[in-house]
């Protein structure tokens, strides 16, 4: 699996987070073909694509800003006993940000289990091709073996066989008419 880097622009901000933008920002032929699985698929879903918006978001230092300023304020200017409306405010966001988390949490364990079914699948397949080159080669090795001794028992003589008078060795044991 490649990993791609992240762009310096704030617009493709992590694009290897959001389906969407990967798929739009990598070269499709580089990805795994399990991550590419995942994409079109989260890709092809609103409430997907939504819940990956927010997950991302939700897991920037943006959102961190966001909240210290909205904190502040709510804090300093809004109310002047802020603290039983901002702990609702507060516990409610929790919430939703926990089913967010986790979403992606899901989302992580299928992608992993999809690339795990896919990499047993291309293992699988690997282990048969190399059992049936084994026995290529094994056949192969034998036929050799065989050759060699065809060729070996009519190059060298025998020990029993004496040789004839021209120098090879005499066919019936050395019996000769």
């Amino acid at each position: 699996m490649t990993t791609t880097t992240a762009p310096s622009t704030d617009k493709q901000h992590r694009p290897y987070l959001r389906p969407s933008r990967l798929l739009k920002n990598v070269d499709r032929t580089r990805l795994h073909p399990a991550v590419l699985a995942q994409a079109e698929h989260r890709a092809a879903s609103v409430q997907l694509r939504i819940a990956d918006w927010i997950t991302t978001f939700a897991g920037s230092m943006a959102f961190v800003y966001i909240h210290i300023v909205l904190f502040a304020v709510w804090m300093l200017w809004m109310e002047k006993n802020p603290w039983p409306t901002l702990t609702l405010v507060v516990s409610l966001e929790a919430i939703f940000l926990s089913t967010f988390v986790m979403i992606g949490q899901n989302r992580q364990a299928s992608f992993q289990q999809a690339k795990a079914d896919r990499d047993y699948s291309d293992q699988e397949k690997l282990l048969v091709e190399n059992t049936e080159l084994t026995r290529t080669i094994r056949d192969l090795s034998q036929q050799i073996r065989d050759m060699t001794a065809q060729i070996h028992a009519h190059v060298v003589p025998s020990a029993g066989d004496e040789p004839n008078a021209d120098g090879r060795p005499s066919s019936a044991g050395g019996a000769e008419k």
